[in-house]
């Protein structure tokens, strides 16, 4: 849908691209401070008001000003690139300049549990990801709510921190967001801001991707710097973006690409980061030969079919299925319990270092044994009944240490995520890639290896599907309408090869644009709202 005026049209804010947004704002159709003021508006409609989505947790105070001075620049000097005065948002793990807090969006704004609000006041610094995109003249308007401690906090529900409340997938009424980056897909279903980040450590970036119908890319580690986004793992964190396009996502993977001196990781990419927009070929699928794991697509019934479906697609566009393209340790990895200790481990070691180089923290938390503690102090706020109660996780990964067994499980996941799991199965079956359902096995595979993986909308529950609650949790995971994607899986650093792939899928099928939100979800302002005040 797109929106006219006298002399032009405008586009849609459910689901203008980054491109549409830029190419109008060029040519003076609005403003880069009335696109901001139309985001905030939406966001203002549906996030606390209306459905309580809970998908955005701060609003910039500055991004106003921050987009006049844009609008300035570009008349003055010219246009910085594409993301000049596009509004964005942020995962609420990732640091930005601390003059952005705002202060008065809750009193309660120096708790713990409000992630960068903590650190990124102790921060003079964006996180490297965030300083690229505004490099580029991105405006950050939020930050996106998430899964308190990237859901390494205990058996809590998906999409609930202390701060932000219980988000809340909008194709649904009370259904379950999916994901640590819950936020950042919510707000990208429904158009509050043009494009966003998010993080994954196991499934954080793809599964809130797949069920909220939008796009996630999961770079390989050591793509994007992790540095200044709160830690789980140094082995298998990195943030990503999440976007309503194959072609937005890459705009953004492309921004935020390349080596930090404050990451190692980032200092072993082979070589010069592709141009990824090079990637978006409507043809990248001829002679491609992708496999299908079978053994991993378990428990997906109400979307095993559309995905069944989907591999005719793919043969239409000119690859070639090998299916089944079972991994040859595919059982051992599905059994295997060494991403549990390694994770364990390295979240204490991990944040314990994160903390330890803070100048000052508010709370006077500065250990993974304190936060336990200050939950316990501050439990009405932080450990809310009857269904967010738990921080077993917590507990769980303080009462570890680095040990031989903490080396023998990192090793186990390198051997069946790498060695004997996706660099054994494409070798096998001579594949380029690998596609299952998202909502499959696909996260855990790519997580321990530190390979990527990129979900691309798929299909939606059937109507007459049978509603099903989480457990033990108020939300639903099986819905009415309730969305699923596919993943593309390959080895280390093939995002330029997946991207075309997901690229020719998208344009082939257009799943994301065959159903919108549930009618309260969806938020009423557009452009000409705010143009004419």
């Amino acid at each position: 849908m797109t929106f006219k005026t006298s002399s032009h049209t405008l586009p849609d804010l459910y689901e203008a691209s980054i491109a549409e947004l830029q190419d109008s704002l060029a040519r003076g159709h609005f403003s880069g401070v009335q696109l901001v003021k139309a985001y905030l508006s939406r966001i203002e409609e549906v996030n606390l008001k209306g459905p309580a989505l809970h998908a955005v947790i701060e609003i910039n105070p500055k991004a106003l000003s921050q987009a006049e001075a844009l609008d300035d620049e570009r008349k003055e000097k010219g246009s910085r690139g594409p993301l000049h005065g596009i509004p964005l948002l942020l995962k609420d793990n990732i640091a930005t300049l601390h003059e952005e807090v705002n202060r008065d969006l809750d009193k309660e704004w120096i708790r713990l549990q409000v992630p960068t609000h903590c650190w990124v006041l102790l921060l003079p610094r964006d996180a490297f990801a965030a300083a690229k995109l505004r490099e580029a003249g991105a405006i950050f308007i939020g930050k996106a709510n998430l899964s308190e401690w990237a859901s390494m906090r205990g058996q809590v529900p998906c999409g609930f921190s202390g701060r932000g409340g219980q988000n809340i997938c909008p194709y649904y009424p009370n259904a379950d967001p999916r994901g640590s980056s819950s936020g950042s897909g919510v707000a990208m279903a429904i158009g509050l801001a043009a494009g966003s980040l998010g993080s994954e450590t196991d499934g954080s970036i793809v599964l809130p991707s797949s069920r909220n119908n939008i796009v996630g890319i999961k770079p390989t580690i050591g793509l994007v710097s992790r540095s200044g986004v709160i830690p789980i793992s140094s082995h298998q964190d990195t943030a990503g973006p999440m976007c309503r396009s194959v072609t937005d996502a890459t705009l953004l993977l492309k921004s935020i690409s390349g080596p930090d001196p404050r990451d190692e990781a980032t200092l072993h990419q082979p070589g010069i980061v592709p141009d990824y927009m090079q990637a978006l070929d409507k043809n990248a699928l001829k002679g491609a030969r992708l496999g299908v794991p079978r053994a991993f697509i378990r428990d997906v019934k109400t979307m095993e079919e559309t995905f069944n479906s989907s591999l005719d697609v793919f043969r239409a566009l000119g690859a070639e299925i090998v299916d089944p393209a079972d991994f040859p340790d595919a059982d051992e990895l599905v059994a295997s319990i060494a991403e549990d200790r390694v994770l364990d481990v390295d979240f204490k070691v991990d944040l314990n270092k994160y903390l330890s180089e803070l100048v000052d923290v508010p709370t006077g938390v500065t250990t993974l044994a304190g936060l336990i503690e200050f939950n316990k102090a501050h439990a009405d706020q932080e450990l809310p009944a009857p269904f967010y109660t738990d921080q077993s996780q917590l507990i769980k990964s303080e009462a570890t240490q680095v040990d031989d067994a903490y080396f023998s499980a990192l090793a186990e996941d390198f051997d069946l995520g790498r060695t004997r799991g996706i660099d054994a199965t494409l070798a096998q079956f001579n594949l380029d890639a690998i596609v299952l359902p998202t909502d499959a096995l696909a996260p855990k595979p790519a997580a321990i290896a530190g390979y990527p993986l990129i979900s691309v909308p798929l299909g939606f529950q059937p109507d007459d599907v049978e509603i099903l609650p989480a457990t033990p949790s108020p939300l639903y995971t099986q819905a009415p309408g309730l969305p699923f994607g596919i993943a593309f899986m390959g080895t280390a650093y093939s995002e330029f090869k997946l991207i075309g792939y997901a690229y020719a899928f998208e344009q082939a099928t257009r799943v994301r644009l065959q159903r919108r939100a549930y009618d309260d979800a969806i938020p009423r302002t557009q452009l000409t709202d705010v143009m004419f005040q």
